[in-house]
């Protein structure tokens, strides 16, 4: 993951996201080939808008899915 073109400045961008609190936590899922991130968002639009600015762009970071959830056991945080 870290050898792909582009990485340094992707991940610049992902870590001001963290930084900032929209990303509150993420990372690669098993073989690496998936990521999850957790983000504070009040809609699908924000995460669309916010993950478009990557200077990877759509080549490398493909959205999957944007799913609403609900903690009901333990915390994040207040963020």
């Amino acid at each position: 993951m870290r050898d792909q073109p582009g990485w340094e400045a992707h991940a610049a961008f992902m870590d001001a996201l963290a930084d900032e609190g929209f990303i509150v936590i993420g990372g690669p899922l098993g073989d690496e080939a998936r990521v999850l991130h957790i983000v504070r968002a009040a809609d699908e639009r924000e995460v669309e808008w916010r993950f478009a600015e990557d200077p990877w762009g759509e080549d490398m970071l493909q959205i999957a899915s944007i799913e609403p959830w609900t903690i009901v056991l333990g915390s994040l945080g207040s963020g």
